[in-house]
């Protein structure tokens, strides 16, 4: 597996606006539409990254946990269908039914948000305060693929607690890692 790290895009930066189709209801849904007022979790992810498949379940686990206080999540797959049809729309729609995702799963076919928000990894996370300004970018935890250590989302969940008390995100923020994000042949990085 070719580790490749989060591009940490500097804090404070807003919320590049998105409109995608989510692959769970079918609907568009754009950010103006899922964000929250206490903070907002955009996370970028795929079917058939083994990085995210380590820490699919802790995933799920930590939104159950955070989206009774009234924090949005959203997940985005940017990755090449064509290339990789494992993360099709289709597929999506069955993995998230599958991991009982309580979140939309939005297709990023044309792959422009995920340059946005400069996302060169799944799993990615991106935690927005309530005006939308980048408060952690990084890792869900210490945890990957054979390492041994147990999913915990300790780094989101100290960031989301930190808002929720409206104090400060540490500034000492460690990149996700995982497998990089499948560009296009026509229009990548």
């Amino acid at each position: 597996m070719a580790e490749t790290p989060s591009t940490m895009l500097p804090l404070g930066t807003s919320a590049p606006p998105f409109d995608l189709p989510d692959t769970v209801s079918g609907r568009s849904l754009s950010l103006e539409q899922l964000k929250s007022d206490k903070a907002t979790v955009v996370m970028f992810i795929c079917n058939h990254c083994p990085y995210v498949k380590h820490v699919l379940s802790g995933l799920v686990r930590l939104v159950h946990d955070y989206q009774p206080r009234g924090v949005a999540f959203v997940a985005i797959s940017s990755n090449d269908a064509k290339g990789y049809p494992e993360d099709s729309p289709d597929k999506m729609k069955q993995l998230a039914a599958r991991a009982g995702f309580p979140f939309p799963y939005l297709y990023d076919q044309t792959q422009d948000v995920a340059r946005a928000y400069q996302a060169a990894c799944t799993p990615d996370f991106y935690v927005f305060d309530p005006a939308l300004r980048l408060a952690y970018r990084g890792q869900l935890d210490d945890a990957r693929p054979g390492n041994g250590k147990p999913v915990t989302g300790q780094d989101v969940r100290a960031a989301l607690d930190a808002l929720l008390a409206g104090k400060t995100v540490s500034p000492d923020q460690k990149p996700s890692v995982g497998c990089n994000i499948k560009w296009a042949k026509t229009g990548g990085r």
